[in-house]
């Protein structure tokens, strides 16, 4: 049986930039892919800024299209801003050839890849544990959920119960027609209020547009006629060739702990995707550094690695993420007071939140009282 000081379960950027981190330090690490790289991935593939300045190296062969605008329109196109910056907001990439590539720089630091390996089971020992694969038994001192949002790593741990908050999300990547790709090619595009208590999405990647469509409320409600709503708001008349994916987006962490046993949770499988924007890939990477830094630092010794992991967390990403929470209950309440902020403050408003995807400013503590004493500021 082959061992590793750590096992990172998944080749997303979580955990490909994990190995990434591991691999430099000459750590031995190894990755578990159930599928055979590079393979399709179901997001939406708009890389923010904040996340794309963690990369640790230049990332330029697998752009699609860079944007250097944002427009944002409320109440059905009735409200629209549009916020700049001199560098990119928002690169576009393909998730295949973006894990792709993170991948191949982790294995050039002599990193393993297993592709077409199952994680089936985990048996805890002392110091290590064993992990029963589709191909084999592999032990590992540390182990790294990466494996997303369904996470069965998670599960095979003792996450029984699943306290992130998951809302449903349909993507589609569609053709259209010349003439509508050159009109919508030019503008990255939020659709607030779109979906009730969600929005839609246009990004447009280098010969086709990634659209979507996603809602932050409990109980049923039918996105593929919402998204066919968009369709018409956009003017898309003809669809060449259309591809469609439903998934899950965790917009809350976890409540009951990152860390079981020797297993840690990253990216998705903790619940770290950012609430606004519902975008995943920035804090997926940022999750992954701060792991593997916690085992570097640590010199592989499990429990202090798991208090580093904890601390670093808390100095900045879960601060943000309880923050975020708190401002996209009031951000998708399509409702008199916050159209009273908006109509007050909403170009300030999506500058600051271009601001915070750009890497420029962190997100604001002290939302809840912020947001009171405007409203209060309405009322009297």
């Amino acid at each position: 049986m082959k061992h590793f000081d750590v096992a990172i379960i998944g080749s997303g950027p979580s955990g490909a930039s994990t190995a990434f981190h591991l691999g430099k330090q000459g750590i031995s690490t190894v990755i578990i892919e159930k599928e055979k790289l590079p393979r399709y991935k179901t997001c939406g593939g708009g890389f923010v800024n904040r996340g794309k300045k963690n990369m640790p190296f230049d990332i330029h062969e697998v752009i699609e299209r860079e944007f250097f605008a944002v427009d944002s329109y409320f109440n059905n196109g009735k409200i629209h801003y549009q916020s700049t910056k001199e560098k990119p907001i928002i690169t576009m990439i393909m998730r295949d050839t973006f894990d792709n590539l993170i991948v191949n720089k982790a294995k050039e630091f002599g990193v393993d890849l297993l592709e077409n390996y199952t994680l089936k089971s985990i048996e805890f020992l002392e110091d290590k544990s064993i992990l029963n694969t589709s191909q084999g038994d592999i032990s590992a001192n540390f182990v790294i959920a990466a494996d997303g949002v369904l996470s069965p790593t998670a599960k095979m741990a003792g996450w029984k119960k699943d306290t992130r908050k998951l809302i449903p999300a349909l993507e589609y990547e569609v053709e259209v027609s010349g003439d509508d790709f050159n009109r919508l090619s030019q503008n990255v595009r939020f659709d607030i209020d779109a979906v009730p208590y969600g929005y839609a999405w246009s990004f447009p990647k280098k010969n086709h547009l990634s659209l979507g469509v996603l809602t932050t409320k409990k109980g049923k409600i039918n996105l593929k006629e919402y998204y066919k709503k968009y369709l018409k708001t956009l003017g898309i008349k003809t669809i060449i060739k259309e591809n469609a994916h439903g998934f899950q987006i965790p917009i809350a962490p976890r409540t009951d702990g990152f860390i079981k046993n020797n297993v840690f949770l990253i990216g998705d499988a903790a619940g770290f995707a950012e609430p606004i924007t519902a975008e995943g890939i920035s804090n997926a990477i940022l999750s992954g550094k701060y792991v593997a830094e916690a085992i570097i630092e640590s010199n592989l010794n499990l429990k202090l690695a798991e208090k580093i992991y904890l601390e670093k967390l808390n100095v900045k990403l879960l601060p943000e993420l309880k923050s975020g929470v708190t401002l996209s209950k009031f951000f998708f309440h399509n409702n008199s007071a916050r159209n009273y902020l908006l109509k007050k403050n909403g170009q300030r408003f999506s500058d600051l939140m271009v601001d915070i995807l750009h890497g420029d400013k962190p997100f604001p503590t002290n939302v809840s009282e912020k947001l009171k004493a405007k409203i209060k500021e309405k009322l009297f």
